[in-house]
């Protein structure tokens, strides 16, 4: 059975027995505890908790997962994934474990001509949680399952939680048996390898409090309504469906490693443990790194974009140590569309931009990787030189963190030069990495925000907007809340400070922050028992995204719990955000009308008179593109476009065209705003203009890189645009005026003048070299004789260089013959700089005496508190404070008496 029919009879299975159908979310979710979603459950989290009212009593999805803790491993064991498919069903206070168990016994053994899975009930195994007799009674009762094929676990195998203060439960797995070949008997206490888990079946009844791990916490009590939820593995029943071995032999990851095998000198499955290893990390990841960037993550240095191109760079090295040195991702971007499109079609719609992203990310890496190389090579000889055949764990770890050099690539190319690696001092770096990451992330860590005190209101409804068609709105106050508790009153002399106290009303016309436009500021006014009252309102945010929550400072008077008041928008204020709106839809339009349908939108942020807008693209935008994009944008203000707003259903939207916000996620109903016609068409439930020409005049400011494949540009609209441009004109005029010339001829003045300073900076160079030179040529003449040896040691003045400094270095040694010499130059810090640099070469009959400049080159170090290293004929460094510098050369002549 393909994977594709295992999704479908699932979701059929629930739907025919009255589940809501629910699509799955993104990959990417607004949760601070989460990466990534990895789990069915989470998009549901907030109807478990009691923060939202449920739209249905019970649902069934099949979500998108991703799980990273332990990306070391994948490959090494056949049955876990970084991506998986959890299928599952939920109730919302309606069946309990009864219904639970029925509905997972009969597709799991009904027969397939039956719309089942066609299980043998023989090889059906369950574990339920220590004290759950009535989950043991219902496995007895319900599917038949003989005693001794229910096991009693603990908490750490059979007890459900999120790991943070919150909903929790006993659960129920079930296994599969896949017979004595794969291990012994006893179930699956005995062997999970023989004993395959499908499907947790999750009893959410109780709420724990706070603790770590997975048991060392208190039960606070029971739930409002008990609550299931399970989640099936849909990659593993596909395992043992079709009858192969492991997940990464099924329908869905075979045909990569196929491919792979294809290409590779090496086969899968021929005996080499670590070749096989090698497809499973390619079949794996990617096909995890294809739904990351169909989400809209672009590869980076922090958050999920490092755990993508961490996925993507182990695609790649993995590639490599299967000796494969042509570039491979797109392919495998390929297989992965043609293989999960069925499932997920936007990753054949998309692919264009998958695959541009995944593509780009393997190019950078091959030039990490040359570079990791050089950097090897010269860790390698400097092993070879010190005497040593083990490369440290340092240098290891250093290539690995640093530049992102595999361990796997330094280990083959020690072998290949005769040396080995200290992979225990490599691990134990890394061990200590791992902790601090895991001390990071446990910091970062925390509940659910309590929103129990807002239940009530969320669950009344809804608070209505009026904000797209007055900027003044008659309200009641449904609830006070300071500092997140509900009270009857606030008053102007209670002694609260700004932002601790907040409104809720039934409707308003103040728009909360979202979409990337930030809240309207404006008033509360009412006139109760006591008299006028005024509340500033300076933030509106949205809680379960339902209930808009007005933040204020209570200017006068007081508001009581059910007054009537009036809310108002700042007019000046509202103008401003819509003009900044407004035209980041038409830069939007303007950037995929200059450089296609690939620049899509990544993030924005707008604000009255500025907005700046996120998207996806390789590369700097040229001067002429930045031009282009800024004329189509105020052509198209210019052009007085009309701008509409309409609802309809998703679909429709998208088949009309509309963009739409990649990782979000969109309800069923959506507002669509249109520009201009064809011109500009999103998904947008912000406020906007009424005609494009009310935008104003729209300058963009810059255009810069926020990561790897993400650009932005950031403009001014409206009246802060044109101050702007005055001010920009007031600078020419200024700069006309100084060097007296004509507006039109000040760019090439100045390039003129840049030049010519270029041209003086240059010749003072080769005056100050030659100085240098001078006086390094009488230092060599006038050697003194320390030991046995004679020694320039000399400080250089004039600012000389690093580089410099060694060329001179060579000189004076030349001049020395072929008598024993030390040569030891150290520089003045250039101007602006506190570092003094500082060479040491020895010549070989020197080096014959014992004498050696890496040594040497340390003692200087040690007085000018710097570091530096060599070889025994020439070494340099740098250290800082010009003061230390006479005595850090009579340290050198003392140092080179004593031998």
């Amino acid at each position: 059975m393909q994977t594709h029919e295992i999704r479908k009879r699932f979701l059929d299975h629930f739907v025919t027995a009255g589940h809501a159908e629910v699509p799955s979310a993104s990959v990417i979710l607004d949760d601070p505890n989460l990466l990534f979603v990895n789990a069915g459950m989470v998009q549901f989290v907030p109807y478990f908790l009691g923060q939202q009212k449920p739209p249905w009593d019970r649902a069934t999805s099949v979500q998108k997962c991703i799980r990273t803790p332990d990306i070391d491993e994948v490959g090494i064991t056949t049955r876990h994934n970084t991506f998986f498919q959890m299928a599952g069903n939920f109730s919302f206070g309606d069946y309990f474990k009864k219904g639970a168990i029925e509905f997972a016994w009969t597709l799991l053994t009904n027969p397939q001509d039956q719309g089942g899975y066609g299980f043998d009930p023989e090889k059906l195994w369950a574990t339920v949680y220590l004290d759950d007799d009535e989950a043991i009674t219902l496995w007895q009762e319900v599917a038949g399952l003989p005693l001794e094929r229910i096991q009693r676990r603990g908490m750490a195998d059979n007890y459900w939680s999120m790991g943070i203060p919150g909903p929790c439960g006993p659960s129920s797995e079930i296994y599969v048996d896949r017979g004595p070949e794969y291990g012994v008997d006893g179930g699956p206490e005995a062997n999970e390898d023989r004993y395959i888990e499908i499907w947790n079946l999750v009893f959410m009844q109780n709420e724990r409090g706070e603790g770590t791990g997975k048991s060392d916490f208190e039960i606070l009590g029971p739930l409002p309504r008990q609550n299931i939820d399970t989640g099936m593995g849909v990659e593993r029943v596909a395992c043992l469906l079709q009858g192969v071995d492991n997940v990464y032999e099924t329908d869905l990851m075979r045909p990569v490693i196929d491919l792979v095998a294809g290409i590779a000198p090496r086969g899968y499955g021929v005996g080499n443990h670590a070749d096989d290893v090698r497809y499973r990390i390619i079949a794996d990841h990617s096909r995890t790194a294809a739904i990351i960037i169909g989400d809209g993550v672009s590869p980076g240095n922090d958050g999920r974009g490092y755990v993508l191109r961490r996925l993507l760079r182990r695609v790649i090295r993995s590639a490599k140590l299967l000796g494969i040195d042509t570039p491979i991702v797109g392919d495998l971007m390929a297989s992965v569309r043609d293989s999960m499109a069925p499932s997920y079609p936007e990753l054949a719609t998309d692919f264009d931009r998958i695959n541009r992203i995944a593509v780009a990310e393997e190019t950078a890496f091959n030039r990490t990787l040359a570079s990791g190389s050089r950097l090897f090579d010269d860790a390698a000889n400097a092993t070879k030189a010190s005497g040593a055949s083990v490369l440290s764990g340092t240098d290891a770890f250093t290539l690995h963190d640093t530049y992102g050099f595999p361990i796997e690539l330094t280990l083959e190319m020690a072998a290949e030069t005769g040396l080995t690696v200290d992979e225990e001092g490599f691990r134990g770096l890394m061990a200590e990495q791992r902790q601090r990451a895991k001390a990071d992330a446990a910091a970062r860590k925390h509940a659910h925000a309590d929103l129990s005190a807002y239940r009530e209101l969320v669950d009344a409804g809804p608070t209505e907007f009026t904000g797209f068609d007055e900027l003044t709105s008659e309200a009641t106050i449904l609830g006070i809340f300071v500092d997140g508790k509900r009270v009857p009153v606030v008053a102007h002399d209670a002694g609260i400070s700004a932002e601790r106290v907040e409104l809720v009303l039934d409707r308003t016309p103040l728009y909360a922050e979202s979409g990337g436009q930030i809240a309207d500021v404006g008033a509360i006014t009412g006139t109760g028992s006591s008299g006028a009252a005024r509340a500033a309102v300076t933030d509106v945010q949205k809680i379960a995204k339902t209930l808009f929550v007005h933040r204020v400072t209570v200017e006068s008077g007081e508001f009581v719990e059910g007054d009537t008041v009036v809310a108002a928008v700042d007019p000046t204020w509202r103008h401003g955000a819509t003009q900044g709106h407004s035209g980041t839809h038409m830069v939007h339009a303007a950037l995929r009308q200059v450089l296609g349908p690939n620049a899509v939108q990544a993030g924005s942020l707008n604000r009255p008179g500025y907005l700046r807008f996120d998207f996806n693209w390789q590369g700097a935008l040229s001067d002429a593109q930045r031009e282009q994009i800024e004329v189509v944008t105020n052509e198209a203000v210019q052009a007085d476009y009309a701008v509409n707003t309409m609802y309809t259903k998703l679909e429709k939207a998208k088949a009309m065209g509309a963009m739409a916000l990649f990782g979000e996620a969109y309800p069923e109903d959506v507002r669509l705003v249109e520009i201009g016609g064809p011109f500009s068409l999103e998904l947008c439930g912000g406020t906007h203009v009424h005609n494009s020409a009310q935008i104003g005049p729209v300058t963009l400011l810059g255009e810069s890189s926020v990561g790897s494949g993400v650009r932005r540009v950031e403009a001014y609209v409206g009246l802060d645009s044109f101050k702007y441009l005055a001010k920009e004109r007031a600078l020419l005029a200024g700069l006309a005026s100084s060097l007296k010339v004509p507006s039109d001829e000040v760019p090439a003045r100045v390039a003129n003048l840049v030049e010519r300073l270029r041209v003086a900076e240059k010749e003072l160079d080769r005056s100050r070299l030659a100085n240098a030179r001078a006086a390094a040529a009488n230092a060599a003449a006038g050697a003194e004789l320390v030991g046995r040896v004679r020694v320039v040691a000399q400080r250089m003045a004039g600012g000389v260089s690093a580089g410099d400094l060694r060329s001179l270095v060579g000189d004076v040694k030349g001049k020395l013959g072929s008598e024993p010499g030390v040569v030891a130059l150290v520089a003045d810090p250039v101007e602006g700089s506190d570092a003094v640099p500082y060479v040491v070469a020895v010549n070989p009959a020197a080096q014959d005496l014992g004498f050696s400049a890496n040594d040497l080159v340390k003692v200087l170090g040690a007085t000018l508190h710097g570091r530096g290293g060599g070889k025994a004929d020439l070494a340099q460094g740098s250290g800082s404070g010009a003061a230390h510098v006479d005595a850090a050369l009579s340290a050198l002549l003392a140092e080179i008496a004593k031998g």
